[in-house]
């Protein structure tokens, strides 16, 4: 399709020549197909749709919620019969995270639907958002809407995954039909500087004027590239207006080329003026104070236009001439030719206002129109600081009404309950700058990885029933200024790093279970305007307020000690157990001595008498016989 306007040609010049460092943005690949994925929310089995025959995936392994069937509160919803909502207890943010996604440029579509209970809110009303970047917020009333069943972005894919995130704001439960991420080329919608991957464009109207048929980019023909685009019928561009609607068979030249890949059927009818009004004028509300892409479509159908100069007319945006004499026969050579004319727009009030004015012949025409809310992409929070995040959520057990899904800090309409963020400007993105999670039922160990969350001035987790010991990790968190652990059930001692907290003014670890001495470079702190509190520790000592410390001794010397006290302990044990036996045996041989006979006893003392008493007096017997035997030899 041509596209000879002076201004849409300039912008595309200098997009070409001037900003290719800028955007980085590749061709993509079109001799393949685009990657597409559908997910049939809350379904358990792929599925298939007439009259298409379009692939539908199970809702499996992306996000939480819960499942439930589906009311259709619109002809234009695809025919699935199931749904995924998030209850509020389940969290203030829930997200799909699909991975997996070809970095590249994507056309994500969500269908809205109503759970089919009774006894649940009958519209929910919430937020969206995605890859960080709010686009679309569900207002009272969308269900009875064609146009507000569904929203659709333009969003970049740079880490090979895609988050969309339902933002609940108090009102009812999200829920979701159905999601389509379709890969268009990397230059579609280029309208300029500052068009690339620091932008979302959401679609906020699409048009095909001359018939009221809705229909999507399949139905026309159209290529896969230009991501089955919706277009919702229109026979006159307002009410009260006089419009005439027209309509041809002939091919239309210049259609579904790189980058939009528009079908050739959006072109095969217009809206034109009359005899009467043969100006067009069509008005839509906007947010105000944004700046909106407007893109037009033209081709000369009419059989009574065969020349040029015969249609000639101006665009006017909010009262200002966008496109002077537009002249589509001349601008694209022949009749039967596409024409896309693309203008940005700074909106200040709160309506949008086309006016197609003729100058010169008859009516003026148009084929088919969209516009396009420019949202700046949010940027994100660091992602190491992300992941320590959520390795705290796990580690203290953090409750499921916290929700702390997606990204921490973006949307900033909707940041995670407890988390503080600041935008670093050298970085290019957002930090954690603090932490207040004080009574919250928390039951876990505050994990080493906290330290990972550098930038954090206030760490406040007091009034919980935290376990375990303080982490010597957090004395590397050099910007800290306030720690407050207080009233938990944390043990073991403190740590000597908390003493290269230079910045710390505030420390609160009363109420604990923890023991040892306080380290000496935090106990003289207080001297220097810092508030701490050591109170309440029945086995901290070494700062006034709180008992001495007996002599201190190392790791090693303590168990050392405990060694020795459990060798004594044994020795003492051993020779307890002697003592008794011996004890025992002495006992039991004095009763075996009681036991025994007294006239035994006597017989046996008397004949040891005897027996001494017998030895005394063989001596004087031997001598007595020695004489005699001597005698008679005397005598002789």
């Amino acid at each position: 399709m041509r596209q000879r306007s002076p201004d849409v040609l300039r912008l595309w010049l200098l997009a070409v020549f001037a900003w290719p460092d800028l955007l980085g943005v590749l061709a993509a690949d079109r001799s393949k197909e685009p990657f597409t994925i559908r997910i049939s929310c809350g379904s358990f089995d792929d599925i298939r749709t007439a009259p298409t025959n379009t692939l539908w995936y199970r809702d499996f392994g992306y996000t939480g919620g819960r499942f439930a069937n589906a009311t259709r509160p619109s002809f234009i919803i695809p025919p699935l019969k199931t749904l995924r909502y998030f209850p509020l207890s389940d969290g203030p943010e829930n997200c799909y995270n699909i991975n997996n996604v070809p970095n590249g440029h994507y056309q994500v579509r969500l269908f809205f639907a109503l759970v089919a209970n009774p006894n649940l809110d009958s519209e929910p009303i919430f937020d969206v958002s995605v890859e960080g970047t709010l686009f679309s917020s569900l207002l009272l009333g969308w269900s009875s809407d064609d146009e507000s069943t569904f929203a659709e972005a333009l969003v970049f894919v740079q880490d090979s995954s895609l988050s969309i995130c339902f933002h609940s704001t108090g009102h009812g439960d999200p829920s979701i039909l159905s999601i389509e991420v379709l890969q268009i080329d990397d230059n579609a919608y280029n309208f300029g500087p500052p068009w690339g991957k620091g932008t979302v464009l959401r679609t906020a109207k699409r048009l095909k004027c001359g018939s009221g048929k809705p229909a999507f980019d399949e139905d026309l023909n159209g290529t896969h590239w230009g991501g089955d685009r919706f277009w919702l019928g229109l026979n006159t561009l307002s009410s009260s207006s006089d419009d005439q609607s027209i309509s041809t068979e002939n091919v239309i030249a210049e259609t579904s080329l790189a980058p939009n890949f528009y079908p050739q059927g959006i072109y095969q009818s217009a809206i034109v003026g009359t005899d009467r009004q043969p100006s067009l004028s069509f008005e839509m509300d906007v947010t105000p104070n944004k700046n909106y892409s407007v893109w037009l479509h033209f081709a000369e159908i009419d059989t009574g236009i065969t020349a040029e100069e015969q249609r000639v007319f101006d665009v006017l945006i909010n009262g200002d001439t966008a496109f002077k004499d537009v002249d589509i026969v001349r601008m694209t050579g022949e009749r039967f030719t596409a024409l896309v004319l693309n203008k940005t727009i700074a909106v200040s009030g709160t309506t949008l206002k086309i006016i197609l004015q003729p100058v010169k012949g008859t009516r003026a025409i148009i084929n088919a129109l969209e516009v396009f809310e420019i949202i700046p992409a949010e940027k994100k929070t660091l992602p190491e600081e992300v992941h320590a995040l959520r390795t705290l959520k796990g580690s203290l057990g953090l409750p499921l009404r916290f929700g702390w899904n997606g990204d921490p800090c973006v949307p900033q309409q909707h940041p995670w309950s407890g988390v503080d963020c600041q935008l670093d400007d050298t970085k290019g993105n957002w930090v954690i700058d603090g932490l207040g999670l004080d009574n919250q039922g928390l039951r876990g160990v505050i994990p080493g990885d906290i330290s990972k969350l550098r930038h954090l001035q206030s760490i406040n987790l007091s009034g919980n029933s935290i376990k375990g010991s303080i982490p010597s990790s957090v004395g590397t968190i050099s910007g800290l200024q306030v720690l407050d652990l207080s009233y938990n059930e944390l043990n073991g001692s403190i740590p000597e790093s908390l003493g290269q907290l230079t910045s710390l003014q505030t420390l609160n670890l009363n109420g604990n279970h923890l023991s040892g001495r306080v380290p000496s470079s935090l106990g003289g702190r207080p001297l220097h305007r810092a508030r701490f509190n050591f109170t309440d520790n029945a086995g901290l000592c070494g700062i006034p307020g709180l008992r001495e410390c007996g002599p201190h001794l190392s790791v090693a010397a303590k168990i050392g000690l405990a060694f020795g006290v459990l060798l004594a302990f044994l020795f003492l044990v051993v020779f307890a157990a002697c003592w008794w036996k011996r004890r025992q045996n002495i006992l039991r041989a004095q009763k075996l001595a009681a036991a025994r006979e007294a006239p035994y006893a006597k017989s046996r003392t008397q004949f040891t008498r005897d027996v001494q008493m017998a030895k005394h007096q063989r001596p004087h017997e031997s001598t007595r016989s020695s004489n005699n035997e001597s005698s008679p030899h005397l005598l002789s």
